[in-house]
């Protein structure tokens, strides 16, 4: 063996790595990644389309945006099934030129907007600054007036409702009766009232205070004779302080304070009371069904004002009813109520539709071990039938028609041979019957409906497959034509690798884990490539993209030499209940088992995924799961960079962290706190965080740094002076430290590199 190659040898042997990956880490490495995001930048066309109907309802046109500039007009005929150039191209460039004197490219005719003639044989369109008439046939072209472009209808959906509970005292200071006669105010922390007119008014309730006083959360009876006020106990106060230590407009820091309530406090305590105006009384209630609220809302009165109904979400989040309050006696009784033995996930899985006319409620619940609706009498409380049903589950409800006695939804996992996180759309009777699945590509979708509802455009894709629009009909989700297959040939000459998706088995060895895979352009089969997890297991939600996208961030790391993967494991939504139940009072979980079981099931079909060197990075739920995985799985994850991280769930907000760790706070939120389990780390860790992070309590990863500390650990600490949640991706700076920390402890070299790029 020759002494250059016993030189190269040694270096690699001190190195620790195999001599193949030795040049990882270069100058060229961190320059091809960052000019990875602008390399995919307005490479793919025909992604959407963007209808534009005519006042039948059975046509539109739309524009297509192409390469170079170029675009293109295309008319659609919905009943015939047809799919044309709205026009000649050609023939209009030339006409436009020699009426205008201007040259006009084919490619690009400069036609800012269009009408299609009832009649089929005429167009009109603004260009050049005027309105012109086109004949079809003759291609004939005149002045017309400009045409006035309508507003883009509003489409708002009906949506379940979703996020986190929203104070209870917003809202008008006076609410007017629905006869007009008299208006209910509130006035030193209690409930007055007085007539539209003027005149004196009069007090309904003398209790109130401050601390424990009525809101402007008011509701009349239609018939104007009751009216039901929200009084209020005040929350506790919890302050929360940060230091800025470098602010722009002076030399001294700066403290800051906000409100902030964490699991335990004492939280604002809503409950209703019912006041008979006429009688000018209070009609006692009752609060033995809700004597604990995170939050009560919903109240509702029935047509016939004989009672008012509200929604009681008990803090725990193991009990979720709706109870009705008898108008006349105060009585009160439970019509739905929902129990579970772990959590009710309010946030994200509710959802609730009057039907007053036939005395009727929808109901969303995961009684059976998927989410799907039921439909409830809603005198007796009694289940009619159950609405959908099967191993999938509902996703949100976009909209409900009481006459025709239909729900329209998405759906997750209605088709077995799909990916379960794809969403499809779906609409169901009333009495379950006539489930319709209005679209059908394996991928996950969107649809927009055409103005009078008989089309629905449809758009899927993958990760792997850039969209696909369609035509439907929306009466039964049948296939009208195709409309546009989306052109990436631009994107795929650069070399551009697709994420790759895969699944296997979770740690149960029965259900399928899902995640996808990255990896570098100039990829080479027979290296061996460390592997980094891009994780977060926030169980609010399911993660891994399902959409094309040119372009993930994740790929620019893996352009670094990596092979990047995200996954969903248990604990996380979206799946059964049981899927999602693992989170229960066990956030340290993460999903990790499955995660481990899917790299290495991905490991046995790619050999070079070296699982002997394996990374880990995320942000705030992600930044607690990524520094678990260090703490908790040392022999699979060796180096790990956390940001933001809610690292002791004592620590962070209130409501995201009891919905999922549970009330009272026990030793189980110790138990899973990485402060608690920080004399266990092995591995390489960095930290970062922002000192005003408004998320997330910054204190959560300076607890972490000082148990770290006391237990003698080697780690790396970042605090990012005025920067905010999210600062691990937020700067090129902080992106390229932790580029730097991968290379750096993964290939056992030291970067070298000059420019970053996001």
């Amino acid at each position: 063996m020759s002494t250059r190659h016993l030189s190269f040898l040694a270096i690699a042997v001190c190195l620790h790595v195999p001599a193949t990956v030795a040049a990882q880490g270069t100058q060229a490495d961190y320059e091809r990644a960052g000019r990875l995001p602008e390399l995919c930048r307005d490479r793919v066309f025909r992604t959407r389309v963007d209808a534009r109907w005519d006042e039948s309802g059975d046509r539109f046109w739309y524009r297509n945006d192409l390469p170079g500039g170029a675009r293109e007009f295309i008319r659609v005929d919905a009943v015939a099934a047809t799919r044309e150039p709205a026009f000649d191209h050609a023939a209009v460039a030339r006409a436009l030129a020699g009426a205008t004197g201007q040259p006009v490219e084919e490619r690009a005719v400069p036609i800012d907007w269009l009408e299609l003639g009832s009649d089929g044989k005429t167009i009109r369109f603004n260009a050049l600054g005027k309105g012109w008439r086109l004949d079809l046939e003759s291609h004939a072209l005149s002045e017309a007036d400009l045409l006035e472009p309508p507003r883009r209808e509003e489409r708002g959906r009906r949506r379940g409702r979703r996020g986190r509970p929203r104070g209870s005292r917003g809202g008008p200071r006076e609410v007017t009766s629905p006869d007009g006669r008299r208006v209910a105010f509130i006035k030193d922390h209690n409930v007055h009232v007085r007539d539209a007119e003027g005149g004196e008014s009069f007090a309904l309730s003398d209790e109130g205070t401050a601390e424990d006083g009525y809101g402007s959360r008011i509701s009349w009876s239609p018939d104007s004779t009751k009216l039901v006020a929200m009084r209020t106990a005040e929350a506790q106060e919890h302050t929360v302080y940060m230091i800025e230590s470098s602010p722009t407009d002076q030399v001294q820091p700066k403290l800051h304070s906000r409100q902030y309530l964490k699991p335990g406090d004492r939280i604002t305590n809503s409950k209703p009371h019912l006041f008979d105006v006429d009688a000018r009384k209070e009609i006692p209630i009752d609060d033995a069904l809700f004597p604990n609220p995170w939050r009560i809302d919903e109240v509702r009165w029935h047509p016939d004002s004989r009672r008012f109904t509200f929604v009681y979400n008990q803090r725990g989040h193991q009990v979720l009813r709706i109870v009705a309050v008898d108008a006349g006696t105060g009585e009160a009784g439970a019509i739905i109520d929902e129990r579970s033995d772990t959590f009710i996930d309010y946030a994200h899985k509710r959802f609730t539709h009057y039907v007053d006319a036939t005395h009727e409620i929808i109901w969303m619940s995961e009684r059976d071990g998927w989410n799907h609706l039921y439909l409830h009498d809603s005198r007796t409380g009694s289940v009619k039938n159950q609405i959908t049903r099967g191993t999938w589950v509902v996703r949100r409800v976009d909209r409900v028609d009481d006459e025709k006695r239909q729900i329209w939804f998405r759906a997750g996992g209605i088709y077995p041979g799909q990916d379960p996180y794809y969403v499809h759309f779906c609409r169901i009777d009333f009495d379950g019957s006539n489930l319709v699945i209005l679209t059908d590509g394996n991928g996950t979708h969107d649809i927009e409906p055409s103005p009078d509802g008989r089309y629905l455009i449809d758009t899927y894709s993958r990760v792997d497959m850039p969209p696909v629009t369609e035509l439907r009909r929306a009466s039964d989700g049948a296939l009208v034509l195709e409309l546009e297959r989306a052109d990436w040939s631009a994107l795929l000459e650069t070399g551009w690798r697709a994420p790759e998706r895969f699944a296997a088995k979770g740690r149960d060895g029965a259900t399928d884990i899902y995640g996808i895979i990255f990896h570098p352009t100039n990829f080479d089969a027979a290296r061996k490539y460390p592997v980094i997890e891009k994780i977060y297991a926030g169980p609010q939600g399911s993660h891994v993209p399902k959409r094309f996208r040119p372009y993930y961030r994740a790929q620019s790391l893996a352009e670094l030499g990596f092979i990047v993967v995200q996954i969903d494991g248990m604990g996380t939504s979206n799946r059964s209940k049981a899927f999602h139940d693992v989170c229960w009072r066990n956030l340290r979980d993460a999903g990790f088992p499955d995660r481990m079981a899917w790299m290495r099931a991905a490991a046995e079909l790619r050999p070079y995924m070296d699982l002997t060197r394996v990374g880990v990075y995320g942000g705030s739920a992600g930044g607690q799961n990524a520094l678990g995985a260090l703490l908790f799985h040392p022999e699979f994850y060796k180096v790990a960079v956390a940001d933001c991280g809610c690292h002791d769930n004592r620590m962070d907000k209130i409501w995201w962290n009891e919905l999922w760790m549970g009330w009272p706070v026990g030793e189980e939120y110790a138990e899973n706190s990485n402060v608690t389990h920080a004399h266990r780390l092995q591995g390489k860790l960095l930290l970062t965080v922002g000192e005003l992070d408004t998320n997330v309590d910054p204190s959560s990863t300076l607890q972490v740094v000082n148990a770290l500390i006391k237990a003698e650990k080697d780690f790396e600490f970042l605090l990012v002076p005025g920067a905010g949640h999210g600062v691990g991706d937020g700067s090129p700076y902080m992106v390229r430290r932790r580029r730097d920390f991968f290379v750096r402890h993964l290939y056992q070299v030291e970067p070298r590199r000059e420019v970053v790029s996001n």
